[in-house]
């Protein structure tokens, strides 16, 4: 999927966003980025803001219009920051993303990402079959180009299906979890830990024994931790024997 998708930035200003764009777009495992009219491209600014996104600005290629840069792709989406008087169809990030998912197997896909200052034009979002624009807070809605690309990207990263296995702590790669009879003889021994040591009162023991089974079938224990906690209260009713 990802293969497919062309990052598109027109007549980007400074230096510096193409390279951060270029790290956004490594980070989520895209590499296709298209430059219409740089301002001033290739710079060290840009090879700085990479940081070992080299590779994509490298091969990043450069067009002199818009048209030229998606002669290819056969969808093609415009992203925006700002409410528009001509309504275009509107995608958020995840709407994109699953957009893409469906279509871009088949058929190459533009993104197009504007000016820093004034985004795309009119004419540009022509060119598009749908406008893109980012939930943000309505009083502050400017974001950076290379956070807006990273935001539309994460989606995209995550509709492919490249997210990668969580990395385990500790031994939560062998959790067994505990059985249902072995929580009831833990059930059992709390109980009567609780009567041992003076904590649970006769009358409200039902209640008291209801709400604490909800407590820990929420958290659904391993044979390990049911093991430590029927070790705390062994310890428990062995100190108050030595009273």
């Amino acid at each position: 999927m990802l293969n497919n998708i062309k990052i598109i930035l027109v007549e980007t200003s400074h230096a510096g966003n193409i390279g951060g764009v270029a790290r956004a777009m490594k980070n989520m495992s895209l590499a296709q980025l298209r430059l219409v009219t740089p301002k001033n491209f290739p710079n060290a600014d840009a090879t700085a803001r990479a940081s070992g996104a080299d590779d994509v600005l490298a091969n990043a290629e450069i067009y002199t219009d818009l048209a030229s840069a998606i002669h290819d792709c056969q969808l093609v989406i415009g992203c925006s920051a700002r409410a528009r008087t001509i309504s275009w169809p509107e995608l958020t990030p995840r709407e994109n993303a699953e957009k893409c998912a469906q279509q871009s197997q088949e058929k190459p896909i533009a993104l197009i990402f504007g000016r820093e200052n004034s985004g795309l034009k009119n004419h540009e979002l022509d060119l598009c079959h749908y406008l893109l624009r980012i939930p943000c807070n309505e009083t502050y809605s400017s974001l950076n180009l290379a956070a807006a690309v990273q935001v539309v990207c994460y989606e995209l990263f995550v509709a492919a299906g490249e997210m990668p296995s969580q990395t385990s702590i500790g031994d939560q790669d062998d959790r067994s979890f505990a059985t249902a009879e072995k929580m009831e003889l833990f059930y059992q021994h709390l109980q009567q830990t609780l009567a041992d040591i003076g904590f649970l009162h006769p009358s409200k023991s039902r209640s008291m024994m209801r709400r604490l089974r909800r407590i820990y079938n929420r958290v659904q224990l391993d044979t390990k931790e049911l093991d430590i906690l029927r070790g705390i209260l062994r310890f428990s009713q062995d100190h108050n024997k030595g009273k």
